[in-house]
């Protein structure tokens, strides 16, 4: 069985779905997890979750798009938990609409936040890693940043970004004993996606070999893997976990 006891894992956009799934996951498995949202508020939902089944987490607020916001959480979790030894870029926004009718800050909210924001939070925990020369960072790409799709030209054009940013990173940092690697979720049961029509989850249900939408644990599972030991050989990657959809 996987263990992270005496890590420090720091999952941004934790306070929900995917994120919140991913922290807890890492919890139960023994790690110190920083859970970082865009409020301390948000972030201490999940964080409340994993003490009280007797886990070790801290809460903090973070605005990924700023340099300065980073800076000071990752600051404060580095503080309160130790050195941070697994970075999960989970944040995420979307700003849906055809390209030409969409508004340039909606584009830039998606971009900053989707991207700069894992750029941002790489930079903040890089040093750290380097000097430890370990270091695991996984970033929450999409299927859509591999595929595209209609109405979301920022939200692909970001995920897409991510798994560049991704090989980038790991080709920098692989000498240093840590790896990059990317998690494309396809269709998941969250939030984000409960507006989907229903002909199109029909659609996913019929044509993914799985014969259903993912769950936020499905895409845990993938990511604590990559963390783990066991995947010490596997950098630059981006693995999709959509049921077989896109085959």
């Amino acid at each position: 069985m996987m263990n992270f006891k005496d890590e420090v894992v720091a999952v941004t956009g934790a306070s929900r779905g995917i994120g919140q799934a991913i922290a807890m996951k890492f919890a139960e498995l023994g790690a110190s997890v920083a859970c970082m949202a865009t409020s301390e508020a948000n972030a201490a939902k999940t964080r409340d979750l994993i003490v009280e089944t007797g886990g070790v987490a801290a809460a903090f607020a973070i605005d990924v798009s700023s340099e300065e916001s980073v800076a000071s959480a990752f600051k404060a979790a580095s503080s309160d938990l130790g050195e941070i030894s697994v970075l999960v870029n989970n944040a995420g926004v979307t700003r849906d609409g055809l390209m030409m009718r969409m508004k340039s800050e909606d584009w830039d909210t998606v971009l900053n936040t989707n991207l700069k924001g894992s750029y941002n939070c790489i930079q903040a925990v890089m040093k750290g890693m380097m000097k430890a020369r370990y270091g695991r960072i996984i970033n929450i790409s999409s299927v859509v940043g591999l595929h595209g799709a209609p109405g979301q030209a920022n939200y692909a054009a970001s995920k897409a970004g991510l798994i560049g940013l991704t090989m980038a990173t790991a080709k920098e940092l692989g000498s240093r004993g840590i790896t990059c690697n990317a998690v494309a979720p396809g269709f998941i049961e969250t939030d984000m996606t409960s507006d989907l029509p229903e002909d199109f989850r029909e659609y996913v249900q019929k044509t993914a070999p799985a014969g259903r939408l993912g769950t936020p644990g499905d895409i845990a599972a993938a990511v604590v893997f990559l963390a783990s030991s066991e995947a010490a050989y596997i950098t630059g990657q981006t693995l999709t976990v959509d049921g077989g959809l896109f085959i």
